[in-house]
């Protein structure tokens, strides 16, 4: 500390605060050891596709009675069972389910396995597969739908034929009771009843 009396700032003893630092330095290495030793590193297994449909519609629209002894996996929201937690909105929910902690604690890291030129080629090989079989039934689909087509049109042609026919026949017959039937709708004021013949 300060002789002089009128020196009132304080002095620091530096002997004393080295020998502390050291000590906590010692400490913090010896801590470290310890838990190197402890637990070795943990082996997490490698990020893999998610083999369940994630159930986000089975709530939508519904209204539930919260109350405050309702368990927190039926209280409002989406809950995770894995962590043991609610997330109020679905892209939340989907976030959390795609999040480090959310894999953490079912056990994978956030690693994915690197694939081999073998796989990546079964892959194209079941990719191609899929969308010659989609090709397939799509040719199908409108083969079946163009013969529909067809028979509406040969269906609509038939019709219109009839028509015709029927058309040629009442203005066949038409014409001997037409001049008769007109004289008398002057005779007797009419002009037409409001339908013009076809």
């Amino acid at each position: 500390m300060s002789l002089r009396p009128d020196d009132h700032r304080r002095k620091w003893d530096k002997d004393e605060f080295e020998r502390i630092a050291a000590e906590r330095l010692k400490a913090e290495i010896e801590e470290e050891e310890r838990s190197k030793k402890k637990a070795p590193p943990i082996k997490r297994e490698l990020l893999k596709q998610r083999d369940y449909k994630v159930d986000l519609d089975s709530k939508l629209g519904k209204s539930v009675v919260i109350t405050k002894n309702t368990p927190t996996s039926q209280s409002g929201g989406y809950y995770c069972n894995v962590c043991d937690c609610v997330v109020k909105d679905s892209i939340n929910f989907l976030d959390h389910i795609n999040g480090k902690k959310h894999q953490r604690n079912l056990g994978m890291s956030m690693k994915i396995e690197r694939s081999s030129l073998d796989q990546v080629k079964a892959r194209f090989a079941s990719n191609k597969r899929k969308l010659e079989e989609k090709k397939h039934e799509y040719e199908l689909d409108t083969r079946l739908k163009e013969a529909a087509e067809e028979e509406a049109r040969l269906k609509e042609l038939r019709r219109e034929r009839r028509r015709d026919k029927k058309r040629k026949l009442q203005e066949t017959e038409d014409p001997e009771d037409g001049p008769a039937q007109s004289e008398l709708a002057q005779i007797m004021g009419f002009s037409g009843f409001g339908a013009s013949k076809k």
